[in-house]
């Protein structure tokens, strides 16, 4: 059995809208959202989106992850193990630009190859393995970038923003979105020692999404357009570090877009993500910062439509998407989980929880945490006429309670 979440999304939002003293029609009209879906959702008819949640999050004045339940408690073993390595994280990211004392660290060779395999557990979302080599592996690199001087304290400085990265990876798939922005800052923070334009993109990357995660849409778009505003004049030497850098902040304006409800800005930031990708060629860009491609492209294509609650058609654009094995884990486990809510918002409840259950075998750990995961079941489970052995052992496994 795994943990158990008390309460759901829409019970976390009905409490704080009493305390708060409003109504559901108050509650509508200061996060921007119908009466009826905030009817459904407290009542568990209907899915929370992330749009809704940080919409209700900012009118109510509270984070999105109070309303989304996490950080989950942990309450075995395995759980325990996965997160065993936040704490000394959480202090590693304190003493960023302190130099560790007494400590010598490895030949950058073999540091480097280090962080290299810390990268291949991010990419299979092996959580539970990073969480235990990741701390250590940060000190270490921490050190070198005190230690190494010219072009080899600019190569230890991409090597901490990699481990950054995965510090990022870890606290957000197990919902500890405070540390989650400080690992953003640390980021933008060792870019700028890097000489890359790569990396620098990537921490603006991310700050967007921050924005975005709190229903700061109009700013995180202004933001991107800032950002790629930077890179315009330099589009037409087809660099590849260019290219990359800005089809991600397209695809990251496109879910801004597609989160404050604008359907034809979304699907004209997809379409210039699209476009960039295919200058790039039929391969996936992977080294080391972003997962970039028509791949990659086609995976968010289904996630934006998902957002934007257009459940039919996320599921035609998935039909036309062939998944590579060299996928990372992680987005392709993340495209199963986006189909999962395609089909409930579809109404075929069977190949929702067939396609939650593709998204456990291709990476569980992500799956169990994510909590898309547990509104998903949450709300399929209240809408069947009777729970299936099946459904409650996958609610059992992801930690929902049993319904």
């Amino acid at each position: 059995m795994g943990t158990t979440t008390e309460g759901g999304i829409g019970e976390r939002v009905a409490e704080e809208r009493k305390l708060a003293g409003w109504t559901q029609s108050r509650l509508a009209i200061e996060a921007n959202v119908s009466v009826s879906l905030v009817r459904k959702v407290e009542q568990g008819r209907s899915p929370a989106s992330p749009a809704f949640v940080s919409a209700c999050a900012k009118a109510l004045k509270v984070s999105p992850s109070e309303l989304l339940g996490q950080p989950f408690p942990r309450t075995t073993r395995d759980e325990s193990e996965v997160a065993s390595g936040i704490a000394l994280i959480r202090s590693e990211l304190a003493a960023y630009d302190i130099p560790p004392a007494g400590l010598t660290p490895r030949p950058i060779e073999a540091v480097a190859e280090a962080v290299s395999r810390m990268r291949t557990l991010r990419r299979a979302s092996s959580l539970r393995q990073m969480s235990m080599d990741l701390p250590a592996l940060m000190i270490e690199v921490r050190a070198l970038v005190h230690q190494e001087q010219g072009g080899n304290q600019q190569r230890a400085y991409r090597l901490l923003c990699e481990l950054y990265l995965c510090a990022r990876g870890l606290a957000h798939k197990l919902g500890y979105v405070d540390l989650m922005t400080v690992t953003i800052e640390r980021l933008a923070w060792a870019a700028a020692g890097t000489g890359s334009r790569l990396w620098a993109t990537s921490a603006q990357y991310f700050r967007a999404l921050v924005l975005t995660s709190t229903g700061d849409w109009n700013t995180a778009l202004a933001y991107l357009e800032r950002c790629r505003a930077e890179l315009e004049s330099e589009l037409g030497s087809d660099d590849t570090e260019h290219l990359v850098s800005w089809g991600g902040l397209h695809l990251q304006s496109g879910l801004a877009a597609a989160r404050a409800g604008d359907r034809g800005a979304a699907d004209a930031h997809l379409s210039e993500a699209r476009e960039t990708a295919a200058r790039l060629g039929d391969t996936e860009y992977c080294e080391p910062v972003f997962y970039f491609g028509p791949t990659n492209v086609d995976i968010w294509s289904v996630g934006l439509a998902v957002e934007m609650l257009e459940g039919t058609e996320a599921i035609e654009r998935a039909q036309h998407l062939t998944i590579p094995a060299s996928t990372p884990r992680s987005r392709a486990g993340h495209l199963y989980i986006d189909l999962g809510r395609a089909f409930l918002l579809h109404g075929d409840r069977a190949k929702t929880l067939d396609s939650l259950n593709k998204a456990r075998q291709i990476a569980p750990i992500q799956t169990r945490y994510h909590p898309m995961v547990h509104e998903t079941v949450r709300v399929l489970a209240r809408t069947e006429a009777r729970s299936t052995e099946t459904l409650r052992g996958f609610a059992a496994w992801c930690g929902v309670n049993q319904l």
